[in-house]
C-alpha cells in the first residue's frame, strides 16, 4: 500500500469508528416514514469509501448504476411480513450475535445484501454499528424505515475502495452470487488485513429442493466447501459450526424427496407463513429446547455438528487470494 493509499485507509478507518493510536415494485419515497434514530451521519463516511454512490431521498445512498442479482424481486417484500414473527429469523439472528460477540468487528460491520435490515438492527442494538447495503428499493426502503443506514447498490456497484471495511456480513447470500470465490476474493482485498467477514449459507447439496431453484441459488455448502472456497479467496476461517440442527430432516422430507418425485412446487405465501411459525406448540417447545442448546455452545465457542446451515467467521489476510 503506497503512502496516499494509506492516508485514505486511516481517514477511512477514523470515519468508520475506529480507535486509532496514530491519529484520532418500488415504494413511494416520498411518503416514507423514516425511524428517528441516533444513528451516525453516513455523509462524511460512506463518500470517503465508496466512490460510485450518490445521497438521495431520507438518507438513502444509491449507486450511479445497476447490476442484476439472483434474487426473487419480491422476496425483501415476503421476507419483511414474517421476520417478525419467524423462529428461522430470530434463531439465525441470535446465532449470529452470538459469534459476533465471540469474535468481534473492529469497526462498522457492512451488512452485504441485508434485505430489510432484520440482521443489521439485530446487531446494531447489541452495540455494533450496522450500515446494510442492498441492492433492492424495496429492501432498502425497509431497512430505512427500522432507522438503520443504508446503501442501495450492490457491493460491485458501490465501488468502495480498497483495504477500507472493517467487516462484513453475508447472511444467506453467498448462495445466489454464481461464482462465489471471485466475489469473496474482490471482498478480500475491500476489507483491511485483519478484517472479518461472517457468513451464513444453506447447508448440504443433497438437501436441494424447488425452494432453492426459486430463490435464486446457485449451490449449498457443506463447512468444508465453505472453508475450501474461503481459503483459496485469502480468508482464514476462525469458526465454522453448523446451524438449525432440526431442521435436516423435515427439510428432506417436506421438500427434497418431493422436489426428486417432481410433487414439490415452490411453496405459497400461506405455506411459508405457517412453516416459519414453527408449527405446533410441542413442535415449537421442542425446537426451542434445541435452539437453547444451540446457543449455549455458540456462546462458549462450541460448534454444532450438523443443520440446516453454515454459520462461518473468517478472517483476511495479507497476500489476499492463495
Amino acid at each position: 500500500m503506497n503512502r496516499q493509499e494509506n492516508r485514505q485507509t486511516l481517514r477511512s478507518l477514523a470515519l468508520l469508528g475506529f480507535k486509532l493510536k496514530s491519529r484520532p415494485a418500488s415504494p413511494d419515497l416520498h411518503s416514507m416514514e423514516v425511524v428517528e434514530t441516533e444513528c451516525a451521519d453516513t455523509r462524511g463516511s460512506v463518500s470517503e469509501i465508496a466512490t460510485n454512490l450518490e445521497l438521495g431521498e431520507h438518507g438513502i445512498w444509491f449507486s450511479k448504476g445497476k447490476s442484476n442479482i439472483s434474487y426473487p424481486s419480491e422476496g425483501n417484500a415476503a421476507c419483511f411480513e414474517i421476520e417478525d414473527d419467524s423462529f428461522w429469523f430470530q434463531h439465525r439472528n441470535r446465532c449470529i450475535t452470538s459469534v459476533v460477540h465471540g469474535f468481534p468487528p473492529a469497526g462498522t460491520i457492512f451488512d452485504l445484501g441485508g434485505g430489510n435490515g432484520f440482521v443489521a438492527l439485530g446487531l446494531q442494538q447489541r452495540g455494533w454499528r450496522s450500515i446494510v447495503v442492498e441492492p433492492g428499493i424495496t429492501g432498502a426502503v425497509n431497512a430505512r424505515k427500522r432507522g438503520l443506514e443504508v446503501i442501495c447498490a450492490t457491493f460491485e456497484d458501490a465501488h468502495f475502495r480498497l483495504h477500507s471495511l472493517p467487516a462484513v456480513g453475508l447472511f444467506d447470500v453467498l448462495e445466489h452470487i454464481e461464482d462465489g470465490g471471485q466475489f469473496l476474493r474482490m471482498l478480500g482485498e475491500r476489507l483491511i488485513v485483519g478484517g472479518r467477514i461472517y457468513l451464513t449459507v444453506p447447508a448440504y447439496r443433497w438437501l436441494w429442493s424447488a425452494e432453492d431453484v426459486s430463490a435464486g441459488h446457485f449451490r449449498r455448502y457443506t463447512l468444508s466447501s465453505l472453508a475450501r472456497v474461503l481459503g483459496q479467496s485469502g480468508f482464514d476461517v476462525e469458526f465454522a459450526s453448523y446451524i438449525f440442527s432440526p431442521l435436516p430432516v423435515p427439510i428432506l422430507l417436506k421438500r427434497t424427496i418431493p422436489t426428486l418425485l417432481g410433487r414439490r412446487k415452490t411453496e405459497n405465501f400461506d405455506e411459508a407463513i405457517r412453516e416459519h411459525r414453527g408449527g405446533s406448540s410441542t413442535v415449537q417447545s421442542l425446537a426451542g429446547s434445541v435452539f437453547k442448546w444451540e446457543l449455549q455452545r455458540l456462546e462458549r465457542k462450541r460448534t454444532i455438528p450438523a443443520g440446516g446451515s453454515c454459520l462461518v467467521v473468517a478472517k483476511s489476510v495479507a497476500g489476499g487470494a492463495r
